[in-house]
């Protein structure tokens, strides 16, 4: 049995904002490395191999979460996972391939999220910080010290493009467009993969008048298709098998601050109608109950995907998304950013730099080169992974091209950067391409969209950029 200590400082500091975490874990290899990374983050672990351990251990230790592994010497870890629940913990269970359907049972009987193992220590950490908004739902912690901690970690919009001047422009007036006693709009945020679309809704969190307020994450492309009604909507107990306890959902633990619910085109089409009676009535009703609880939360929702294309084709509801589709933002793709991406890529090796204690960041000419001409397929994810990798890599702190390692992927078609006249040229041949498609369809934007092979935002986006009017 391990209890994983901190300095004074450390420990002040998680007096007033951090949870306390049992790791319940017999590869001791794999829990020393989970408990260094929860302490550089300044959580507070204890570390057991056993069941038994993690009893006796909970005598002097009260965990707030559980990271809970499945298969123990002495007995498996659903046996465990009732007491925990029933203490007031949250758990998030940990199992080896194979085990998935061990997992799903322990969702049912109160867990918040299984990982499979290998697992990402990244991955980890996130998983984490989105339990202690349960934490807080069963203990009820208080909500501000949880934004405070995490909910403005990494929300700052880098960037003076153009593009992000206009997404910056319409964060703040969406934030200003609410009054005490009114109704907040729903927010839909567009974008490729990796555009910052989880960023955008934060900074528009924390802009508003409640930014004190609970900001709940909601990912629908990773919650079991078996579980996502409880998790949104909660429980009573004795609603279905498995559930000992009532629960309320993540709808209901938003309270007055902002619901985000990332990749809401995943969402099956049975909840997407209990989604939008949500936000026609402004009430939720958890499973298994007759009583309606407010619902005050702002509403954002986000998607790479075509929402407009899938309620044509039926894949999504038409007045859903009509209903969320109230205010749009539009996150540019990388590319389209200019010298931002250089901003970015320093600020990301800058951050690698402090968190690891090593030397200041220094970018070779041809790292430089690399950069600004490399396409970004995967945006400002791919770009954050590939120069803190480089970051980890390189000698000195000087990053080279071949620290960043990129495949050959070049964007042949906007060098960056650009001479006045040779961007001139391109956005007026890029205009005029617009222009000619949209006078083919009749200026119907959809069909537009569906010629040129991108989405309607996108199309709109575009048409933004060269103010095009239809």
């Amino acid at each position: 049995m391990q209890l994983a200590h901190l300095n004074n400082t450390e420990a002040s500091t998680l007096a007033k904002q951090q949870s306390k975490l049992l790791i319940v874990e017999d590869e001791a290899l794999f829990a020393r490395a989970v408990v260094r990374r929860l302490q550089k983050s300044g959580y507070e672990c204890a570390h057991v191999e056993s069941l038994q351990d993690a009893r006796n251990i909970v005598k002097q230790f009260t965990p707030d979460i559980v990271l809970l592994d499945m298969r123990l010497p002495d007995g498996n870890g659903l046996d465990l996972l009732t007491e925990f629940v029933a203490k007031g913990a949250v758990v998030i269970v940990m199992t080896a391939h194979g085990e998935i359907s061990d997992a799903v049972n322990a969702m049912k009987l109160g867990a918040v999220d299984y990982l499979k193992k290998p697992i990402d220590l990244e991955e980890l950490l996130l998983s984490i910080q989105k339990a202690e908004t349960a934490a807080m739902q069963s203990k009820s912690l208080d909500y501000s010290r949880q934004r405070n901690t995490h909910a403005s970690e990494g929300v700052e919009l880098l960037g003076d493009s153009l593009a992000m001047q206009n997404v910056k422009m319409q964060i703040k007036r969406i934030a200003q467009l609410v009054s005490n006693d009114s109704v907040p709009p729903t927010v839909l945020i567009g974008g490729e993969t990796g555009t910052g679309k989880d960023v955008a809704a934060r900074s528009l969190h924390l802009s508003c008048a409640n930014s004190d307020k609970p900001f709940v994450h909601v990912d629908c492309a990773s919650l079991p298709a078996e579980l996502m009604e409880s998790e949104l909507f909660g429980h009573e107990k004795g609603a279905f098998t498995g559930a000992v306890s009532a629960r309320p959902g993540l709808i209901e633990a938003a309270e007055d601050g902002t619901l985000f619910l990332d990749e809401i085109g995943e969402l099956p089409l049975a909840l997407q109608a209990k989604l939008l009676n949500v936000l026609e009535r402004r009430v939720v009703r958890r499973i298994g109950s007759t009583k309606e609880r407010s619902v005050p939360a702002r509403f954002v929702a986000a998607t790479n995907r075509d929402l407009h294309e899938m309620s044509q084709n039926g894949r999504f509801r038409q007045d859903l998304y009509y209903r969320l589709n109230m205010m749009s933002i539009f996150m540019p793709p990388l590319r389209d950013r200019g010298h931002d991406i250089m901003l970015l890529a320093k600020n990301f090796a800058a951050q690698t730099a402090r968190r690891y204690g090593l030397p200041s960041p220094h970018f070779t000419r041809e790292a430089i080169s690399t950069i600004q001409t490399y396409a970004w397929p995967g945006n400002v994810r791919e770009l954050k992974h590939q120069v803190s990798r480089a970051m980890l890599l390189c000698h000195h702190g000087e990053l080279t091209d071949i620290d960043l390692a990129l495949p050959n992927s070049r964007m042949e078609t906007i060098p960056v950067p650009l001479s006045d006249s040779h961007q001139s040229t391109l956005d007026a041949a890029e205009k005029s391409i617009l222009m000619q498609v949209l006078v083919d369809t009749k200026y119907n934007v959809s069909e537009a969209a569906r010629k040129l092979g991108i989405t309607r935002m996108t199309m709109r986006y575009r048409m933004d950029k060269h103010q095009i009017k239809v």
